[in-house]
């Protein structure tokens, strides 16, 4: 780890439970945390990389919206983590769930530092997957037990994810018109 700062706010700020509620009612035990490296995934995804240029929080909602996909879609829990610049961390739910987190580091804190930190504090950190291209990042979180994929294969995954909801939607849809007739 590039950091050795101990300080206490995963468990409170991530939230401890990786479950949640599916559709039915019945508890869905969350298997994968996916944890992004969220600068280092915008520019190395084109799309993101010129927008970064005009609107930089357009540019990281987008990004959260993709995540959000594979958070609802492959039934992972996902973390994105951006470097941040002001004295406090910023950790906020944007579908209200806690096993979806948008992190901002603060100013004395890299990205890095917290994914690295949040790997090595897992109690499974064989079921964690980091989002990145940063060498001496994957290094270290590989060797924490960690996996790694690089920024071009999060957005495959996404494209899957997001073809597999639209074919769902679509035979849903259909099923209710047959269901009208």
């Amino acid at each position: 780890m590039r950091s050795r700062r101990s300080w206490p706010l995963f468990t409170a700020a991530c939230g401890v439970a990786l479950r949640r509620r599916d559709g039915q009612g019945d508890a869905v035990a969350f298997e994968k945390h996916v944890l992004v490296d969220g600068a280092n995934v915008m520019y190395a995804w084109p799309a993101l990389r010129a927008l970064l240029r005009s609107d930089r929080d357009l540019a990281r909602e987008q990004l959260v919206r993709a995540a959000t996909v594979l958070h609802d879609a492959e039934q992972c829990r996902v973390t994105v983590v951006f470097d941040g610049r002001g004295a406090e961390l910023s950790v906020r739910h944007p579908s209200g769930e806690a096993t979806l987190t948008v992190i901002h580091t603060t100013a004395a804190v890299t990205a890095d530092d917290v994914i690295e930190q949040m790997v090595g504090q897992s109690r499974q950190p064989r079921a964690c997957v980091v989002i990145t291209a940063d060498a001496a990042e994957r290094a270290c979180v590989t060797a924490l037990g960690a996996d790694v994929l690089a920024p071009a294969d999060l957005a495959e995954w996404v494209a899957r994810a997001e073809g597999r909801v639209s074919g769902a939607l679509r035979r849903l849809q259909a099923e209710g018109k047959e269901r009208r007739r």
